[in-house]
Formats: C-alpha cells, structure tokens, sequence
C-alpha cells in the first residue's frame, strides 16, 4: 500500500526533569494537572534530548515501518532543523520529494517539559507548518496513493483540509484525518462540512469534546440513536460523556450525530482508558494496553495512523483496534515519539501474544443510524 500523510514537521527538544525538582499540582474539581516552574531558579533535567517528530513525520515514519510505502506533505524552513527532518526520513525510507521549502519562517520546534506522570507540557513554535498554501497542496498528485492521512494542520495551513479531502477523495485514496485541537474549535464548521469526503476521523476526547458545540448547532443531539449500554463494567468515556462549555453529549450521540453528516467510521481516543470505534454496527471498544510511560508525546500519532493502514488494508475493526493499541503502548515506552513505532513483523508477532488481554467489545445501535 502506498500512503501519504500531511501534517507538521517539528524538531522536539525533551527535558526529562526528576520529580524531586519540580513541583505538580492536581485540581480537586478537574482532570487538570500543572507543573510548577520557579522563575529565576536553574533545575537539573536528568536528560535533554533532540528528536524529529511532529504529525506529519511521526506517522509516515510509522506507515513505512509498518511495510508501507510512504511520502510526507510537510513544509519547514531553509535551516539545519529541516535538514534534520529530511536525514530522519531518508533513514527510514520515506520519500522526501513532496517537502516544501519556504524562507518565510523556521522549521517548527517544540520544547517538552516532562516529569511526574511522564506527560509532557509542551512549548510550541509552529514556524513552517503555519504556511501550506491551497496551490502547493494543488500541485500534488494523488493519484497514486491508496492512503491519504492528514493530521492536525497549523494556522493558515488548516485552510486547505477541504482541499486535501476533495484531492484524496476524487484520486480514489481511503481517506483519514486527526485535526487537532485549535483546527477542531476555530474551523469546526468547515471540518463538518467536509465529514463526507471521509472514510475515518480520528480524535482524542478532548478533541471530540471541543466539536460539541459545532455538532449542538446543528443536531438536536438528545435526540440521536444511542447503543446497548453494559449494566456493569461499562468502558469509562462510554459511561461519562463528553462536555465543553456547557455543551453535554453522550458519546453515542456524539458519533451517531457525526456519521449522520456522512462519516462512516469514528475513532475517539482516551489515553489509557482505551479507544472506541463508531460504525454501522455500533461501538467498539478496546482497552489499553498497560505499560511503564517515559513519555505520552506521539502516541495519538502512532495509534491513529496503525489503525487507519489496518483498516485501509481490509483487517476487521476489532484486529486495527488492537494493533494500534499495541503500537500506541510501544511508542509511550520512550520518551520521543518515534523509537517506540514497530515493526509489522514485531507488531503480529505481539498481537498474538496478547490476544487474551485485550479484549474488544461491540455495543451495538439500539436503532438505525
């Protein structure tokens, strides 16, 4: 299978700090949790280490480690930084020939500041990936591509994601998409628009929660299908909903309100509380699989872009669902976001080993969606 993704080019710059040197502090009333820098003062970091990474690099790294072949659509600036970018693709044999080059900014950087629970806050400068314009995006050809998968698009580069659909769509490619967070609230309008040219929309349920508000103008999303509910054990997100500025919505509704826009398949993610897939069956719901973290950085990434190529290659739902857990599991077992990405060797070989402890489950419509 061939693939293309499309997404940021960034340069991530980790600092590993020991949990003695820094403070975190937890709210009593939300998930929020914050680690406290004292101004003025210098803190020893166990390590500070320089990676390539970003959406567009940390997933076509992991397509072309699965046995894929695959090419990058990113843009970055004429510095060192991207030619470090173009070093980490050529290692890993992804072609480099769709890079843009660009003199009106750097090539993106990110600053990571983890410790505690290993989940990083991250200081972004999106530079280059701001700067992806409709006629650059024009002048690709996607004909040959079986997979198009575009993640989160920075600033005015959001501006063509309904491009990008429309050219991946009329070239025939199974279509895939992780908007990000700002792209979700500032354009979610204009995302919804486009849910047709589709075939997956992945999404964490921060991400999802931010969507609300678009799907509450234009859906009465009490009124949607919802499925069998479990009387016991119930999946956490599945049982909690999602909420954002007042907006409340079950994640049935949620899903059910997106595939009635023409989507036919929903990935909503919950770090290690599992992920749930929406379809014309119902809801599928996988586990995570546990492990020790050394950083959460590229997980999303690794596990959005595992399950796509599954599914895109015709594996069942259930068989994607578990091979990007596995996958997501491995990238978390490293502090930066590509040296956990495995093999497809590696990857089949686990997935038989854990068949027994992780289980998916199917909830399925209580009626037509």
């Amino acid at each position: 299978m061939k693939a293309l993704t499309i997404g940021s080019a960034m340069i991530d710059i980790i600092a590993i700090i020991r949990n003695e040197d820094i403070e975190r502090v937890a709210m009593s009333n939300a998930s929020a949790s914050f680690l406290l820098l004292e101004q003025g003062r210098k803190i020893d970091a166990e390590s500070i280490t320089i990676h390539v990474g970003g959406g567009g690099i940390n997933t076509a790294v992991a397509l072309r480690r699965l046995g894929h072949e695959a090419a990058s659509l990113v843009k970055v600036g004429r510095d060192l930084n991207a030619e470090k970018v173009r070093e980490c693709l050529t290692l890993e044999g992804v072609a480099c020939d769709l890079i843009i080059p660009t003199d009106k900014a750097a090539t993106g950087t990110a600053v990571m500041v983890s410790s505690h629970d290993r989940n990083a806050s991250i200081f972004t400068s999106r530079g280059a990936n701001t700067l992806l314009k409709p006629e650059e995006v024009a002048a690709v050809d996607f004909s040959p591509y079986d997979l198009v998968y575009v993640s989160s698009l920075s600033g005015n580069s959001a501006d063509c994601f309904p491009l990008i659909l429309d050219r991946a769509k009329a070239a025939g490619a199974f279509v895939a998409a992780n908007p990000g967070i700002r792209q979700l609230t500032s354009r979610g309008g204009a995302l919804l628009s486009s849910l047709a040219k589709l075939d997956l929309l992945t999404v964490n349920r921060t991400e999802a929660a931010g969507l609300t508000p678009s799907l509450a103008a234009r859906f009465n999303l009490e009124a949607q299908p919802t499925v069998e509910m479990p009387a016991e054990n119930c999946p956490p997100l599945l049982r909690l909903g999602l909420s954002f500025g007042g907006f409340d919505v079950s994640l049935p509704a949620f899903i059910a309100a997106l595939r009635a826009l023409g989507l036919p398949q929903v990935l909503v993610t919950d770090g290690g509380d599992g992920a749930y897939l929406g379809d014309g069956e119902g809801i599928h719901y996988c586990p995570s699989l546990r492990v020790k973290v050394a950083g959460t950085a590229g997980a999303g990434d690794a596990f959005s872009s595992t399950f796509a190529a599954f599914l895109a290659s015709g594996a069942p739902p259930q068989k994607a669902l578990r091979a990007a857990s596995v996958n997501a599991a491995s990238v978390v077992s490293y502090v930066d976001t590509q040296s956990g990405l495995m093999t497809c060797a590696d990857l089949e070989a686990q997935l038989r080993e854990i068949a027994d402890i992780l289980p998916t489950a199917l909830f399925p419509w209580r009626k037509a969606v």
